[in-house]
């Protein structure tokens, strides 16, 4: 099979397509045939070896010192599953699956095996990109905004980074749930952000967040310039900060009304996201659909921090 290898921590041309071996499912596997993956942040993270400050240490030990650990990049996918292990039940070959690979990795490329556990069926009414781009941004925004923030209807939320993978998503589901929500981004992704659901939007070129004169019951830093000082300003007495990329400082002194850490990969929360897209309650916002080809591309598009939504890449060729 073609897959993009990650050989040594580097910059995006670091990344390369080459052949191997396809995967064997072990008896407690899948085998599948990814249609469509993501490249997110934590791709780009985990290729440069850069993690955010006081992170590169612990980083390095779990993905690999020196190298990445596991050479094919990738988490989020949607594809068919073609085999399955000797002890599978519940699931047979030529079903569309989708899900996270963890610490696992390798999405990215045109076959991967993963537990059953870790996936679950994708409706068809929901195509392989939009399940795959719903996945890291979706799942990560709906932890920290509903588990975190306990999001509810009447709630005033402030994304900042509101036009990223996780800010487009935050966005929607702050909306749906009744929020009136107020948008960070560029001047240029304002009437992105407006589609998605926010009332109120700031153009961080002409106000900084932290000048925003304006508190808020959730404020949602997507993007990781918000400290805990700055970000207390912006929230009411008894409101809620969330950092979703914070130092390891911060996230260790995260308490009270500041929340930081690691979003899990959890299939009921992948359900809840299908199923808000197959009802027309959200939608993925995909900047563009590449070929595995273009992985390097696609990981300088995200390394600009200039991203918009999500990028797909396609590991097979057109059929």
């Amino acid at each position: 099979m073609r897959a993009a290898f990650a050989h040594q921590y580097g910059p995006p041309q670091s990344v390369s397509v080459s052949t191997t071996a396809t995967p064997h499912p072990a008896p407690h596997e899948i085998l599948v045939k990814v249609q469509a993956a993501s490249v997110t942040a934590a791709d780009a993270r985990l290729r440069a070896g850069t993690f955010p400050p006081g992170f590169t240490p612990i980083a390095r030990a779990v993905f690999g010192i020196t190298r990445p650990r596991n050479p094919i990049l990738g988490s989020s996918f949607s594809g068919i599953v073609v085999k399955v292990g000797d002890k599978i039940q519940g699931l047979t070959p030529g079903q569309e699956v989708c899900g996270m690979t963890g610490m696992a990795m390798g999405a990215h490329a045109e076959f991967l095996t993963i537990k059953p556990e870790k996936v679950t069926h994708k409706p068809a009414e929901v195509n392989h990109d939009d399940a795959a781009a719903i996945m890291f941004g979706g799942s990560t925004a709906l932890y920290f905004l509903r588990d975190l923030g306990n999001l509810h209807s009447g709630m005033s939320v402030l994304v900042n980074g509101a036009s990223g993978d996780l800010g487009t998503q935050a966005v929607q589901l702050a909306h749906h749930a009744g929020a009136r929500v107020t948008a960070v981004t560029s001047a240029v992704n304002t009437d992105l952000v407006r589609s998605l659901g926010a009332t109120s939007i700031h153009d961080y070129h002409a106000t900084p967040v932290t000048e925003i004169n304006e508190q808020f019951d959730i404020v949602f830093d997507t993007v990781g310039n918000i400290s805990p000082r700055q970000g207390k300003k912006l929230i009411t007495p008894d409101g809620t900060l969330l950092l979703a990329v914070a130092s390891l400082r911060e996230t260790l002194i995260a308490r009270g009304q500041v929340k930081a850490g690691a979003a899990p990969e959890r299939v009921g929360d992948f359900d809840y996201l299908l199923e808000q897209l197959r009802q027309g309650h959200l939608r993925s916002v995909i900047e563009q659909r590449m070929t595995l080809d273009d992985i390097a591309i696609a990981h300088a598009r995200v390394s600009s921090g200039r991203k918009v939504g999500s990028i797909i890449v396609h590991p097979h060729h057109a059929e």
